[in-house]
């Protein structure tokens, strides 16, 4: 019997890349008018609150898909996806020099690569297209009618649970989690580090960070172009 392939779960928005692709799908939707222009103006303080510390990730995250729900209905499959090719061809290589070297590491090591994003399917695929070129990608999903236009309704949201999406992939698939690796900045990928063999949270939201701590977890921050592994680190107040 040969040996099964290994495999490495990457999220994508702050984790490989730099930023966050529903954040810039949107604004690209509002310049191009498929959105209210309005939209710019709240994606902006989402992004502001959360720099202010008025605001968590988790609340910049979701207000971001809270803003998508809303103004997706109606809207054209064809547009969704000329949208997202300007976004990714713009932003492709704006990506951590961590997650670079760790996914060239896992690839040369023959290993099954997948991203798990919260962010919409279509610009996932567009971002795996001209970048990423993994095994496999997966993004939320919204209903489409037999017209291609979009219903406003939720169909998957793999960020609920990826833990679970990334075990039934692997039973699926007849790959093994023995000597696998798993990567993520915030505590919806808690589910997947979890079931990993080689867990690492990757500049960490605050929940996350406590979670990892909590378990010991591989802790590795990226700040400019210098990488610093703080796994050992305690929570204390220096001031």
């Amino acid at each position: 019997m040969s040996e099964k392939q290994k495999i490495a779960i990457f999220d994508i928005d702050g984790t490989i890349f730099r930023k966050n692709l529903q954040f810039e799908l949107i604004n690209e939707l509002s310049w191009m008018n498929i959105f209210p222009r309005k939209v710019r103006a709240q994606i902006v303080t989402l992004y502001t609150n959360w720099l202010e510390h008025k605001g968590t990730y988790e609340q910049y995250r979701l207000g971001l898909v809270h803003l998508y729900e809303e103004y997706i209905p109606g809207c054209k499959l064809v547009d969704i996806e000329r949208a997202s090719k300007m976004v990714v061809s713009f932003h492709q290589d704006r990506t951590y020099i961590f997650a670079e070297q760790m996914i060239d590491k896992l690839r040369k090591e023959n290993y099954h690569l997948i991203a798990v994003s919260g962010s919409p399917v279509e610009i996932v695929r567009e971002y795996d297209k001209l970048h990423l070129k993994f095994d496999a990608v997966f993004g939320s999903v919204y209903c489409l009618d037999e017209k291609g236009i979009y219903t406003g309704e939720s169909q998957y949201e793999p960020v609920k649970n990826k833990g679970k999406l990334v075990q039934k992939y692997v039973q699926e698939h007849n790959l093994t989690l023995e000597g696998s690796y798993g990567m993520g900045d915030t505590e919806s990928d808690a589910s997947l580090l979890d079931i990993v063999t080689n867990p690492i949270a990757f500049n960490p939201n605050d929940n996350l960070k406590k979670i990892a701590q909590e378990k010991g977890w591989r802790i590795v921050v990226e700040k400019k172009d210098v990488i610093y592994d703080i796994s050992q680190c305690i929570n204390a107040n220096l001031i």
